[in-house]
């Protein structure tokens, strides 16, 4: 069995399409981020295991969904149906088998699934990471990837907002781990109103997130 990390807030209507979308053998943890549409009751009817988080943050939901996980290699996804999780083998089979240590989903967007600013803000802190000489050159800080439970946790990620998914490749990236990209479909959410990159506010709250933890790697 793989666990499946879906950090969750308000996707009522998302909900049941990407629950029914996992492949067999993937087991749905959904964390609860202070949804108040009945996310996590929707989940729960649908057989996922629920974690309530009740500290806001991107990053607290998925540190709570890795702590709450069990299988040796954890699976993490966004639970607005843009990415499908019929697509978790492609990230997951590298690391299971033991090819790399870390992978990412880098997103092939359909026409209008991912907005101009968000896609200019990816590019920049993808050119930033190529500039330090990060290898592998990666094109995208994909929110779908998968990596072994006990060396997430030994990378002790200390981000809790929406600076966990760079933090988690930077920190990867010093500890010499195996990183690889494969590409997986793209497409607008399910219904429901975006919390990050979907709206410019969101950008540029996560830009201002991932860039503070690229200012603690530059001062590390």
């Amino acid at each position: 069995m793989t666990d499946v990390v879906l950090p969750v807030l308000n996707e009522a209507q998302a909900l049941p399409w990407v629950l029914g979308r996992l492949p067999d053998g993937y087991r749905a943890i959904v964390v609860d981020n202070g949804s108040t549409d009945g996310s996590g009751e929707i989940a729960a009817a649908h057989g996922a295991t629920v974690v309530v988080e009740p500290r806001p943050g991107f990053g607290s939901a998925c540190f709570a969904g890795l702590t709450a996980a069990t299988s040796d290699v954890v699976c993490f996804v966004d639970a607005d149906g843009s990415l499908d999780p019929a697509d978790l083998p492609v990230v997951a089979d590298p690391v299971r088998d033991g090819t790399y240590d870390l992978v990412l989903g880098a997103r092939r967007p359909e026409r209008g699934a991912w907005p101009w600013h968000a896609r200019a803000a990816n590019r920049a802190l993808a050119l930033e990471m190529r500039r330090r000489g990060a290898r592998p050159v990666l094109r995208d800080i994909g929110p779908m990837r998968a990596a072994r439970r006990q060396g997430l946790l030994d990378l002790d990620l200390r981000d809790r907002r929406f600076g966990w998914p760079l933090e988690m490749v930077v920190r990867a990236g010093r500890a010499d781990w195996r990183i690889h990209e494969v590409e997986v479909p793209y497409s607008a959410r399910k219904g429901g109103r975006s919390k990050v990159t979907g709206t410019a506010r969101g950008t540029i709250r996560t830009v201002r997130d991932m860039s503070r933890v690229l200012r603690e790697d530059r001062a590390s």
